[in-house]
């Protein structure tokens, strides 16, 4: 069976700097090739992907992600029916939400508190982090108003014991998927039939090179200290390393368009819903960044080098051109060595395994170092490979439009 594949290979310099750090405070590592290598982990990219979403994606596409889903259910309950208090609206979310997704949702132990002392009320919350849809939300607030007359709780618990309530609640928290639910997936622990299965999958990115930890020595000087007090007001470390990254990324676009539904609203292209999603997830995938101690060293790069590749039949790494480590030029410098060890590498796996004359490529890249990854696709800008791979995959997924 044929398939739509979407394989984004990238290659980035960070100077100092500290994305992603481990217990300790020290940025992640890993050993590969037999030598300890910087590693930023797939979830710190994820997160700061979708981060990104927010600047090219309408909020009604996106999700949100927390325990607090009863508080956040309850504020569109109350947006339709005012009359609601907030208490009630707890109430009524927390209900909804048992019955939708089997979850506990129960007022957490802890007690917070006011200026004055006096305990807060406090929403229920659920055991874990739970990933909704805006339009899921909008669509069990709704069912919420229609079964709870007057916002009373015991209206609704018997409006949602009728079978064919219960499965609407159910099935309004299965359908209408956002952008980042579907590429990222869903974990509902309690009804694992809500489950959304990934359609991106983001690799550890890790240095082609071997790296060192540095530690930053720092004091900082009070303010109001007179002439007679010349010590620091305080003292401090902070670690740190800097690295040429091999990023990856893939996106099966099948699962994403059987996530996200076709079409979704009446006239519109069934693939069009798939093709903003994977402008999004692409774009916002090379222009992110982690922000680990961004303040501390403003680290701002933007990659050098991006290859992507749609194939037909399974997602490839190219990670393993960097397994012997990239050693600097003799100028210094990672970048030429590792484009030319990728450029190196790419024919090679894709001539050996029958895959040279497959898919479509396209390449962005910076300046001379860069330059023996030219052959390895179309070259273009940023939003010429947004529209150049959208237009792919419309492609791939209308064949007779």
């Amino acid at each position: 069976m044929t398939r739509t594949i979407l394989d984004i290979h990238i290659l980035q310099t960070v100077p100092p700097s500290n994305l992603n750090r481990d217990d300790t405070g020290t940025p992640k590592s890993a050993v590969y090739g037999g030598v300890r290598r910087a590693r930023v982990s797939s979830q710190a990219w994820k997160r700061a992907t979708r981060r990104a979403f927010v600047d090219l994606l309408d909020a009604s596409e996106l999700g949100v992600r927390t325990k607090k889903v009863a508080e956040v259910l309850a504020e569109r309950i109350t947006a339709l029916d005012p009359s609601v208090s907030k208490t009630a609206a707890w109430e009524l979310a927390a209900e909804t939400m048992r019955t939708a997704t089997g979850s506990k949702i129960e007022v957490p132990k802890r007690k917070t508190k006011d200026k004055e002392g006096a305990e807060n009320e406090t929403a229920p919350e659920s055991a874990y982090l739970m990933f909704l849809s805006g339009r899921q939300i909008n669509a069990l607030a709704g069912l919420a108003v229609e079964g709870a007359e007057g916002g009373d709780l015991k209206s609704l618990k018997e409006f949602l014991k009728a079978k064919e309530n219960k499965a609407r609640a159910r099935q309004l928290a299965d359908t209408e998927h956002s952008v980042d639910i579907a590429l990222f997936g869903r974990m509902v622990a309690d009804s694992t039939d809500l489950n959304v299965d990934a359609a991106a999958q983001v690799a550890h990115a890790l240095s082609v090179h071997a790296v060192e930890v540095e530690s930053d020595y720092f004091t900082a000087v009070d303010d109001r200290n007179t002439d007679a007090e010349m010590g620091a007001g305080m003292i401090g470390s902070v670690d740190f390393n800097s690295a040429t990254l091999y990023r990856y990324a893939a996106v099966d676009v099948d699962r994403l368009q059987e996530n996200l539904g076709a079409g979704l609203r009446e006239g519109r292209s069934s693939a069009e819903p798939t093709r903003r999603a994977v402008a999004a997830f692409l774009e916002g995938f090379i222009t992110s960044l982690p922000t680990g101690k961004i303040n501390t060293f403003g680290n701002h790069t933007l990659p050098a080098a991006v290859v992507v590749k749609l194939r037909s039949r399974r997602p490839i790494s190219f990670v393993a051109a960097f397994e012997e480590p990239v050693t600097a030029g003799e100028a210094g410098g990672f970048l030429r060595r590792s484009c030319d060890q990728l450029a190196k590498h790419v024919p090679d796996l894709e001539r050996m395994y029958g895959l040279a004359d497959g898919g479509q490529s396209w390449v962005l890249r910076i300046g001379a170092e860069t330059e023996a990854l030219a052959a390895l696709g179309t070259e273009v800008t940023l939003p010429g490979l947004v529209t150049a791979v959208g237009d792919a995959v419309t492609a791939r997924l209308e064949p007779g439009a």
